[in-house]
């Protein structure tokens, strides 16, 4: 079991200030990123006319160097200490969020984009790191990160929204403002990230050792990245919900395409009402483990529910599509809570960055491949494209209590939480 470490008084009512800081700052940044969500495939064509080949291959090239800088993002945490790195990349995106408003060319795109998207795995990497920084309890530190993806969810809810009377609307002006919504978003979330307590860099040998330590460490650390790599399979849950079902809907069933907005509501309420609650599911490795198993059956269960609506229409076939969305919100909690508990309890504690910063690349590798992945078995397999998805989330799930077994049996002294100093 890993020991628990303990604060001050004073330093824990300082963490927890810092904690519900971060919380506001990951609402807001959620509000921008609604928005830009919203808007960006329209303002890139419409206003600053764009092919969608050169919007598709700039957005390629960012999700490639999104993998590659994620640990060294993480890894720059571990030295120079997560808030102040945050900050700097925070500002970083602020400033490439503006410059779209100046884009004039291809290159320029480009190098914007990459500029904008490439940092933001790595600014989650060292989020965490933060987290783990002002608390060390691991009960307390999924607990954290489980309020800020409710806040996530309730920001970027409202951002949509106000996305939505941007699309409404349809002006370059509306666009243009937008634009400038989502970068002042940036600045904002800096400025509130800076007013949090700074931790101590994790590598107390950062001098030696170095950022690129910290890297080589992650890397060389295969029971962590065989845990991380079969948990990150898992997120496929959110190209079968943002691909997948919207898909099949409209290509095998007779329903109407707006179940599966109707699925997409029900998920959001679920995750902001139970996020916390099933974060509690992994406030250990053996239950991280645990939970990862039944999240991967929820969500195979999911998938083959929905293969019998091949053809459906009506109530019925509507009823089993609701039902299947119940068991990927199920799915869902579960592994996310699970990522967290395995990845936290895991990581070595003078390696945070890097560790977290390995978790994200794993995970942006399966997102980059999620769309595809169900595309290609649903339209190519039908009904028995579902079943290809259920097998995979069982053939992950199933071994990651053997996995973490493993990585748990690996870990030194310093994997293990010890007393951190917050700097005031």
């Amino acid at each position: 079991m890993t020991a628990t470490a303990t604060r001050p008084e004073g330093d824990t009512a300082i963490a927890r200030a810092g904690l519900r800081r971060l919380l506001w700052g990951r609402g807001i940044s959620a509000l921008g990123d609604g928005l830009w969500f919203t808007i960006w495939a329209l303002f890139f064509t419409r206003v600053l006319h764009l092919s969608p080949a050169l919007v598709g291959a700039a957005m390629a090239a960012a999700g490639g160097a999104a993998l590659a800088v994620a640990i060294p993002i993480g890894a720059l945490a571990d030295r120079y200490s997560p808030r102040r790195i945050l900050v700097a990349v925070t500002l970083l995106r602020a400033a490439a969020a503006a410059a779209y408003l100046a884009v004039d060319g291809t290159w320029w795109f480009l190098v914007v984009t990459i500029a904008f998207t490439a940092p933001a795995n790595g600014a989650t990497a060292v989020r965490t790191a933060l987290v783990a920084g002002l608390v060390t309890d691991t009960e307390a530190r999924v607990g954290a990160l489980a309020r800020q993806r409710v806040a996530q969810h309730v920001g970027y809810a409202a951002g949509a929204g106000l996305g939505a009377l941007v699309l409404a609307a349809d002006r370059p002006s509306a666009y243009l403002a937008a634009v400038v919504g989502n970068a002042l978003s940036f600045v904002v979330l800096a400025a509130v990230t800076a007013t949090i307590p700074d931790v101590p860099p994790a590598r107390e040998s950062a001098a030696e050792s170095g950022d690129a330590g910290a890297a080589r460490l992650v890397l060389r650390d295969r029971p962590y990245l065989a845990v991380v790599g079969a948990t990150a399979v898992l997120s496929l849950c959110w190209a079968m919900l943002s691909t997948g079902l919207p898909l099949w809907i409209a290509r095998s069933t007779d329903l109407p395409l707006g179940l599966s907005g109707a699925v997409v509501v029900i998920s959001s309420i679920g995750i902001a009402a139970l996020q916390v609650p099933a974060s509690r599911l992994a406030a250990t490795t053996a239950q991280a483990a645990r939970t990862a198993v039944w999240a991967g059956a929820a969500l195979a269960a999911s998938c083959v529910l929905l293969a019998t609506t091949a053809g459906g229409a009506g109530a019925l076939a509507a009823s089993v599509v609701i039902a299947a969305a119940l068991l990927h919100l199920a799915g869902e909690l579960g592994f996310v809570a699970a990522s967290w508990g395995l990845s936290i309890t895991l990581m070595r504690e003078d390696a945070r960055g890097a560790y977290q910063g390995a978790t994200e690349a794993a995970t942006a590798t399966v997102q980059m491949a999620g769309p595809a992945v169900f595309t290609l078995a649903l339209t190519g397999l039908s009904a028995g494209g579902w079943f290809l998805a259920a097998g995979i989330f069982l053939a992950c799930s199933a071994p990651v209590p053997a996995l973490a077994r493993w990585a748990r049996r690996t870990r030194t002294s310093a994997a293990r939480p010890r007393p951190g100093t917050i700097i005031r």
